[in-house]
């Protein structure tokens, strides 16, 4: 017997227990990798691979995904739904219970609970790889490590994901005008793909913010943390034929851990300021490692940097600034590779920012980037010709307020980064437009186009080099119904398409993709 909420939870729990101790060829977790103890069934790493001969998984052409089940997501829903749900009475259990039920009605959430909500969507993605690879351009077989899927053009899904989110800012319990905002947010996504269960994934979001100001000096603290629960084997590209743009939605669903932390201090004078700030920019991929030929190898990455610009006020809205940067990439190196190509820069930027109007509002900064990579040595080669080049850096942002009712963003950077397959850098290019249209209260449309360039020109790997486009339109469109309830309908067309000449089947590096999601929101 159920006796109470606490035991309906725990027979969820233990429900979800028992399908993943009597179903085979389950995962259970993370896989061993990087001294990490396995925890589901043999996989050949690239340690079991050395001096033995491992029988692999051949495949015939066809566009088949194996089925790697995770179990538990349908409890995992209902448990949040309930626990949302005991949120919700919890909060108005809280109430005055001597206040009549009118009264009861009106509750309104406490200041420092930003936002309670919940959302689920459904989607349709027609190319869940990215990949422009069908049976004419493969050998008759082909070699697909155990636990990994062929990565294929067609391979297509329906996926439900739940997105509860909760947002709290403890800034007003602190009595204090300094702190402005000290927030944390949680919003995970637990999506279940229905034809591709080797892609089912659980995100893990965490943001905390921390804003302050006394007198002329202001403080920002910002950091975005990600724990993506996904299969810990990546997917494999037949014969090394794919996309580097294509290869990171896959990606994305893999077990990882990503971090992104920007911290700045500013201090303000008449007609001048100082603004010290660092960032990181962190992947750790907790993937298999296996020296198989397409299969995909990521690498753990980072970027971090810091500085100051020194602003000068042209007026109170806008600013001219110049700026200095060092910084640190780093790229992991393979047991099974000599290459990899870490790098320390310096970067010099002149900026502008500000308003020159109301209702425009402009952030530029560029200039040059001197790259610094390292020598090579008996057990690493860093794959690059020119081993201290100037690269450029450039990044923008551009807010138009047309009028009440209509907006245009445009986002722009440009800069030299490392491949999250390792061994070599590439330059990464990218220009964002998207407009928004409010047509009446209820409604509103949003319109976006993107252009994106991966050049990988800058190593001197053959098997490396490319220049990979993605060009994506996307079209979507709100109803809200009240503050508490709004629904979404979108669509999104990437076409991937290949820049490098002299490249035999280019169309193997080249795909379309058709995405179309429709979704609702509750606002607690």
């Amino acid at each position: 017997m159920i006796k109470n909420s606490y035991d309906r939870v725990q027979v969820w729990a233990n429900r979800a227990a028992l399908d993943r101790a009597v179903k085979p060829g389950i995962l259970h977790g993370a896989g061993a990798r990087r001294g990490r103890p396995a925890e589901r069934g043999p996989v050949c790493t690239s340690r079991q691979l050395k001096g033995k001969a491992v029988q692999f998984v051949t495949t015939e052409c066809k566009a088949a995904i194996p089925v790697v089940t995770r179990p538990g997501l349908a409890d995992k829903y209902l448990t949040l739904i309930f626990v949302l749900g005991l949120m919700s009475a919890a909060a108005l259990c809280g109430q005055d219970k001597s206040l009549p039920a009118a009264a009861a009605s009106d509750w309104k959430k406490p200041a420092w609970l930003t936002e309670a909500s919940v959302g689920v969507k459904e989607s349709y993605d027609d190319n869940l790889f990215l990949s422009g690879v069908d049976g004419k351009y493969l050998p008759a077989h082909y070699t697909v490590p155990p636990g990994s899927v062929a990565a294929l053009k067609g391979a297509s899904s329906w996926a439900t994901t739940v997105s509860p989110r909760i947002a709290l800012n403890f800034a007003p319990l602190l009595g204090t005008q300094n702190l402005q905002t000290v927030s944390l947010v949680y919003a995970p996504d637990f999506a279940n793909y229905h034809d591709a269960a080797s892609e089912n994934n659980n995100a893990q979001r965490f943001g905390t913010a921390i804003k302050g100001q006394t007198g002329a000096f202001a403080f920002i603290l910002e950091n975005n943390l990600t724990y993506v629960d996904g299969n810990t084997v990546a997917p494999t590209y037949p014969c090394a034929m794919y996309s580097a743009i294509g290869i990171g939605a896959p990606r994305e669903r893999r077990e990882q851990v990503q971090d992104r932390s920007t911290i700045s201090l500013r201090y303000d004078g008449d007609c001048w300021f100082i603004r010290p700030k660092a960032s990181l920019l962190y992947y750790d991929m907790m993937t298999e490692l296996i020296n198989v030929t397409g299969y995909q190898n990521y690498c753990d990455r980072y970027d971090v940097n810091g500085g100051a610009d020194l602003g000068y006020k042209l007026t109170p809205q806008m600013a001219v600034t110049i700026g200095y940067r060092y910084g640190h990439q780093y790229q992991e190196q393979f047991s099974f590779s000599p290459y990899s190509s870490p790098s320390d820069y310096q970067r010099l930027l002149a900026g502008f920012e500000g308003a020159p109007w109301k209702w425009l509002e402009i952030r530029m900064q560029a200039g040059p980037d001197f790259r610094s990579y390292p020598a090579n040595t008996l057990t690493h080669i860093t794959p690059v010709d020119d081993k201290n080049p100037i690269k450029y850096y450039g990044e923008a942002m551009v807010t138009a307020k047309l009028t009440p009712e209509d907006a245009l963003i445009l986002k722009y950077k440009q800069f030299q980064w490392v491949s999250s397959l390792g061994k070599v850098p590439y330059y990464d290019s990218i220009l964002d437009l998207s407009y928004h249209r409010t047509l009446t209260g209820h409604f509103s449309v949003d319109l976006g186009a993107r252009a994106w360039d991966a050049d990988y020109n800058s190593g001197n790997l053959e098997t490396c080099r490319r220049d990979d486009w993605q060009y994506t339109l996307q079209a979507g469109t709100t109803y809200t119904v009240s503050t508490h309830l709004s629904a979404n309908l979108a669509y999104s067309l990437d076409l991937g398409r290949n820049g490098q000449d002299h490249i035999t089947n280019p169309q193997t590096r080249e795909y379309n993709r058709n995405l179309f999601s429709g979704s609702v929101i509750l606002k607690f």
